[in-house]
């Protein structure tokens, strides 16, 4: 209990800090200000498209890696959890170089008069980029974790794997998918290295929260403080909401 305390502690302070300091006046305002507003809507907004392609995606893509053996799944393992520990400055610099004017993608894609760099659609890749490889991990370990007898026996009754997959397997990993899924979000909303570089810091289209806060903290310490307070609390809410709705794990006999 000792080190629990402890650690508790030592991540209570930090947020408690920052709720003292918005005491003042001129940060309350920082926080209703129009640059918080439109920063904290677009945080939003991004994350959420972002949360809706990892889910579509990285659901299926995590039981293939958790059920199936396949030529190359370790070094497709190996790809996924690289983004997790790459610099995020790195990150940034490598998506440019993808899908920026000049890049590999992007300069095909500018012949096509599209361009991705400097854009809304820059930030959900950024986050995309960055926040997939938690959820992918938590899902695959969700999905490993289910007795497979009773997806048999689904399936002896009639049941089709898709049925199968949605009614049951879902559901009995939806512990550890809800899990997932709001570490992906984190991360995602706490995304700045990449964000920066590869679709700079334009307010009210590229300028989350985070880059909003980095922007306030160069003029004016009270703004910064409240953005950051503004983005604890809505963190705060979401994962809150999260584990409420979350089910139990299931406990095999």
């Amino acid at each position: 209990m000792g080190t629990l305390a402890l650690l508790a502690g030592f991540i209570s302070l930090p947020l408690l800090s920052l709720a003292i300091w918005t005491v003042d006046e001129a940060s309350w305002r920082a926080i209703t200000s129009p640059v918080a507003m439109e920063a904290l809507l677009l945080s939003a907004r991004t994350t959420a498209i972002t949360m809706l392609i990892i889910l579509v995606v990285g659901t299926p893509a995590a039981y293939v890696l958790a059920r199936t053996e396949f030529p190359g799944k370790r070094l497709i393992n190996t790809l996924i959890d690289i983004p997790a520990v790459l610099p995020p400055s790195a990150a940034g610099i490598a998506l440019l170089l993808a899908f920026g004017r000049m890049g590999l993608l992007g300069e095909h894609l500018r012949i096509l008069g599209i361009e991705l760099s400097f854009t809304t659609t820059a930030v959900v890749i950024a986050e995309l980029f960055v926040a997939s490889h938690f959820y992918v991990r938590q899902a695959a370990v969700g999905f490993v974790g289910i007795d497979r007898e009773v997806e048999e026996a689904a399936m002896v009754d009639g049941a089709s794997k898709a049925a199968v997959f949605c009614r049951i397997t879902v559901p009995l990993a939806s512990p550890a998918l809800v899990a997932g899924a709001v570490t992906a979000w984190a991360r995602a909303l706490g995304e700045f290295g990449g964000t920066i570089i590869f679709a700079g810091s334009l307010r009210g289209v590229t300028q989350t929260m985070p880059l909003a806060i980095y922007a306030a903290l160069e003029s004016d310490l009270n703004a910064a403080v409240a953005l950051s307070v503004l983005v604890l609390g809505f963190s705060f809410t979401v994962i809150l909401i999260a584990r409420m709705l979350a089910k139990p794990p299931l406990h095999r006999s």
